[in-house]
């Protein structure tokens, strides 16, 4: 396929596949992000919520295909929520980890939460805001307040999780808000992520997908629905082989060898 044969809405590096996959609710959005990070060519990055760290290393991974230099704050308290459910620093150290082997130059993690973390990142620096943090409408919307000055006119802020609206998320009234006053646009599968212009658009591809028309729309978010859900079904079937090598060491898998063997002696006999 040619470059003029791709669809504005699409490229080569749509079809990247992460390097990492840890659990995530968010690995129907990689197809895109990438494409985001390809078109927007971001130098400074800004994630409000890691958790796992999967899209935080979906645009680190990104970010270096594309030797694009970019700066990635995560902030994260790596505690949980009512949402996601609380945990250890267990979680944190796995994300540590990786982004200390693989982005050492890239991806920087604050540990604290985002009221906090504000003051040290300066007004108009950030290219690429993204907003998954704690889900309850009050705190999506003062993620978005306290935020939103951090972005530079002609950036971008996502919002995961808009397609819920059961157990107390509010991130889709905020969603429903915001979107009706500036450019936007919106996919519903992996819980849904929107996509925000901040001030003037100047990408040709951008403006395109923010004045896409309801037939254009519906085939961008076929496309990246098909893409994403091959990133899914990846994530789920990644802790298979960790899995299988538990259960062929475990001890009853040992204990159950003779019958094993017997089985498949009487299998071959009947054949």
């Amino acid at each position: 396929m040619t470059a003029r044969e791709w669809p504005f809405w699409m490229s080569p590096v749509s079809y990247w596949q992460p390097a990492h996959f840890p659990e995530t609710a968010w690995a129907g959005h990689a197809p895109f992000a990438f494409w985001l990070m390809d078109v927007l060519g971001p130098r400074s990055i800004a994630e409000l919520g890691s958790h796992n760290g999967f899209s935080t290393f979906v645009f680190a991974e990104a970010a270096k295909r594309l030797e694009l230099g970019t700066n990635i704050d995560a902030v994260d308290s790596w505690e949980g929520d009512e949402h996601i459910g609380f945990y250890g620093d267990e979680v944190y150290g796995r994300v540590a980890e990786i982004a200390a082997r693989d982005y050492p130059d890239s991806v920087r993690l604050r540990r604290g939460y985002f009221a906090d973390v504000r003051s040290e990142i300066a007004d108009a620096s950030v290219d690429l805001l993204h907003i998954d943090g704690r889900h309850f409408y009050d705190d999506v919307l003062e993620d978005v307040t306290m935020w939103r000055s951090s972005v530079r006119d002609g950036g971008v802020i996502l919002f995961h999780d808009i397609a819920v609206t059961e157990r107390g998320f509010g991130v889709w009234r905020v969603w429903e808000e915001l979107s009706a006053q500036h450019p936007s646009f919106s996919f519903a599968h992996s819980y849904g992520l929107g996509v925000l212009a901040v001030g003037e658009v100047s990408d040709p591809r951008l403006r395109a997908l923010f004045d896409a028309d309801d037939e254009t729309a519906d085939r961008i978010r076929g496309d990246y629905e098909r893409l994403g859900q091959a990133v899914t079904d990846r994530v789920l079937l990644e802790p298979v082989p960790a899995q299988l090598a538990a259960l062929v060491d475990s001890e009853s898998w040992r204990l159950t060898r003779p019958l094993r063997v017997v089985w498949q002696s009487l299998k071959r006999k009947r054949s």
